[in-house]
């Protein structure tokens, strides 16, 4: 089954400095190689580099730039063959600032543009699979069909109707009760710590049971950095430890840990396996440079779990 991912995909131009500037405060900054990322994009790429069929869809301009990002999943063996294209947005770009092992993404404002999705999109869509998304990307989707046009959180219930799973990445961002449309009949959302409590507004996983039933959500999943990710699968809580490693760049930990889940649930693992898995290829991931750290055979994953302490143990 091929994995949809929508979202974005963006050059990401990195920064360094020795602390983060207060209001009014001016200081220097060291420039570091630029690397395309993406959050969703680079999700993508993980899934791909573990052996996934992966679709990207995404809404870009003409640009050199562009052409150069949709080259750079391609050679990833990400496919982009459904990409959509508007010459009036600004092209995509995030500026990332490194500073003691965390980091701050600022993204270049792209707009709201509905993503009109063709006919050869949407009949692939409309099959059995799992669609990585986030609520930005899914608020702008339509599609036009014999019947009228779908959009929107209609259109999510469309493509679940038909099989698609739909996996939402909240990070940070979190939701409110006007995105629970969206949200409704998820088979998984992912938090981490910042989104789950601005979603909730307190930090207990367990305490989000009802309001998974009450939407008809599958699975929740908080990550938790170093601690690793716990999750709500029903009534049953699941933990997995983190690793404790050497931090190069944090940035697209959240990314892979998605990607490499998705990839394990597709392939038929347990929850608890994927989830494990999960875990240690996002562990990996910050130990290398770069927004696609992530990407490894599942090999690669399995044998720097074990080096480290022959894989996680599941509580």
């Amino acid at each position: 089954m091929t994995a949809f991912f929508i979202g974005d995909v963006a050059l990401d131009e990195y920064y360094s400095a020795d602390h983060w500037l207060g209001p009014a405060e001016k200081g220097f900054v060291k420039e570091l190689p630029a690397e395309c990322g993406g959050s969703i994009a680079n999700a993508a790429v993980v899934h791909a580099g573990l052996g996934g069929a992966t679709e990207f869809i995404s809404l870009l301009n003409h640009s050199p730039l562009s052409d150069r990002l949709v080259a750079e999943l391609n050679a990833n063996g990400v496919s982009t063959r459904h990409m959509l294209r508007d010459p009036a947005i600004p092209d995509s770009r995030n500026l990332i600032f490194l500073v003691g092992g965390e980091h701050v993404v600022l993204t270049v404002e792209m707009g709201q543009q509905p993503m009109w999705l063709p006919a050869d999109a949407l009949a692939a869509l409309r099959s059995p699979g799992f669609l990585y998304t986030t609520l930005y990307r899914a608020r702008r989707l339509h599609a036009r069909t014999p019947a009228g046009v779908l959009a929107q959180a209609d259109l999510l219930a469309d493509l679940r109707a038909h099989g698609r799973r739909v996996i939402f990445d909240l990070d940070v961002g979190g939701a409110t009760g006007a995105d629970l449309p969206y949200l409704r009949g998820a088979g998984v959302v992912l938090f981490n710590r910042i989104g789950f409590r601005a979603t909730f507004g307190h930090d207990d996983l367990a305490q989000v049971a009802d309001w998974m039933r009450q939407n008809r959500i599958g699975r929740v999943v908080r990550t938790t950095s170093e601690d690793g990710a716990e999750a709500l699968d029903g009534d049953r809580l699941v933990r997995v430890p983190g690793y404790r490693v050497a931090v190069a760049d944090v940035t697209g930990a959240g990314d892979t840990l998605g990607a490499s889940l998705t990839w394990g649930l597709g392939r038929g693992d347990s929850f608890d396996e994927a989830l494990a898995f999960a875990v240690g290829a996002a562990s990996r991931s910050v130990t290398r440079h770069g927004p696609r750290g992530g990407k490894a055979l599942p090999e690669e994953v399995q044998d720097w779990m074990t080096r480290q302490r022959g894989g996680p143990t599941l509580g």
